[in-house]
């Protein structure tokens, strides 16, 4: 139990106990330890109690200062954490959201930002910094003494509220678990393709990737299914070539790295089923996807060239399939009960499953064209090496893995109307597809 130490109240004579009372620093940090441990237990008053004592007396600045140094420390330190658990900061923005509200998510794009000052640049990964610019991760308080105040300010909130949001995020990043690592953390030093390589590789990908984008917006957009079928066609086939061509482009420099990975969100409602779409499309792209139910996103694992046409196919086929499955509007059945959601769960299941069929289909046909083509003959023993190396992160970084099974379908008029729905979709799958359901 806590020791009652004696503190000034404002206005008072500083004179002490003979008992040697602590620091303003060691009881914000006994007291931000104490409501913690509220928090853990449940003990909703005790935390509130220890909140009112860290935001208490904001005239007395001594005090304000140690406890806004004492949650700033914690939340960096929560961050750094995280890090070393193998999470990227696109993974906490997203955790945050689902488990808190949005104040937290701007304070732990706060705490992110001023926890990713202490790396160097040249020590920082390329899909960290993309993840960084997306989110807007960026120190914009001048002094860091003064950042939770003016973060209060910000959101209008009294620091009551403010010692609250911040003492429930360091509880949550605590609390993260052990991730498998899917890259480099910051601090690590970047290994590089050859400088040329590097730079045709990205040139080409800026170039390849707008297109692709500017062919999917207008099929997600267009109300007519042909038209959209040509776009999805003319953009699969920029993708499997662009990924064969990274492919040899790899082979002939020796560029030797291997497989790295990228989580993408699957969120509520239907998560199972999309689970399953997200896997489809993982599987046509040389990747392969393990499914986190309980935190929200799958770990797809492949080439980076695959996957980041896997999150692209993906978004795409989710916003088509949404929009199918919104425009066939509710059900109920014969005594008016709704039946809305097993028709939409089982119409995923089933745009799913035949997305899954076209894109075997596809690939198949892709693989086949370029190895008839001029260097062919020295495609399929790559492109077979890529995939073992694949096979062989999933296996390293997943030992205990186990494969689920699909859900039941007990809707067949919404599964009739998700494979039409798939068979209208827009597509830029690839090359061969070997057929792995959604691992968890």
């Amino acid at each position: 139990m806590r020791k009652a130490w004696w503190r000034p109240r404002s206005g008072e004579a500083a004179a002490r106990p003979s008992a040697a009372a602590p620091t303003s620093a060691e009881l914000a940090a006994e007291l931000t330890a104490e409501a913690l441990r509220a928090l853990s237990h449940g003990d909703d008053g005790g935390f509130r109690r220890h909140v009112a004592e860290l935001a208490g007396e904001p005239d007395v600045a001594e005090w304000a200062h140690a406890v806004d140094r004492r949650l700033a420390a914690a939340l960096q330190d929560g961050v750094s954490t995280a890090w070393e658990r193998g999470w990227q900061p696109a993974d906490v923005i997203r955790f945050v959201g689902r488990r808190r509200t949005a104040r937290h998510v701007r304070l732990a794009l706060d705490a992110i930002a001023a926890e990713m000052r202490a790396y160097s640049a040249a020590t920082v990964d390329d899909q960290w910094r993309e993840q960084l610019a997306v989110l807007g991760a960026e120190v914009w308080w001048e002094h860091d003494d003064e950042h939770l105040a003016a973060w209060s300010e910000g959101e209008e909130v009294d620091r009551a509220e403010m010692v609250a949001c911040a003492v429930e995020l360091v509880h949550l990043l605590a609390g993260l678990p052990r991730l498998a690592s899917i890259g480099p953390r910051p601090g690590t030093p970047r290994r590089e393709a050859p400088a040329s390589t590097r730079d045709q590789v990205r040139d080409v990908d800026q170039r390849m990737l707008g297109k692709v984008r500017a062919l999917l917006a207008k099929a997600e957009s267009t109300e007519f299914p042909e038209e959209a079928e040509a776009l999805s066609a003319r953009a699969q086939e920029l993708i499997a070539r662009h990924s064969i061509d990274h492919a040899l482009l790899a082979a002939e420099s020796g560029d030797t790295r291997g497989p790295s990975g990228r989580r993408v969100a699957v969120d509520n409602p239907y998560d199972a089923p999309k689970a399953v779409l997200l896997t489809v499309v993982a599987d046509a792209n040389r990747c392969r996807a393990v499914w986190h139910r309980e935190l929200g996103f799958s770990t797809v694992l492949g080439f980076p060239a695959d996957l980041a046409a896997v999150e692209m196919l993906f978004t795409s086929l989710l916003v088509q399939a949404t929009t199918a499955m919104v425009h066939a509007g509710p059900r109920r059945d014969a005594r008016g009960r709704s039946r809305t959601r097993s028709f939409r769960h089982a119409f995923l299941n089933a745009y799913a499953a035949r997305i899954g069929e076209r894109l075997r289909e596809a690939a198949g046909e892709a693989t086949s064209r370029a190895a008839a083509g001029e260097g062919g003959k020295d495609l399929l023993p790559v492109l077979a090496a890529r995939d073992r190396a694949v096979e062989e992160a999933v296996d390293t970084m997943f030992p205990n893995l186990a494969k689920g099974r699909a859900g039941s379908v007990s809707n067949y008029e919404g599964w009739v109307a998700g494979r039409a729905a798939a068979d209208l979709a827009s597509l830029n799958g690839r090359s061969e597809v070997t057929g792995a359901f959604p691992r968890s």
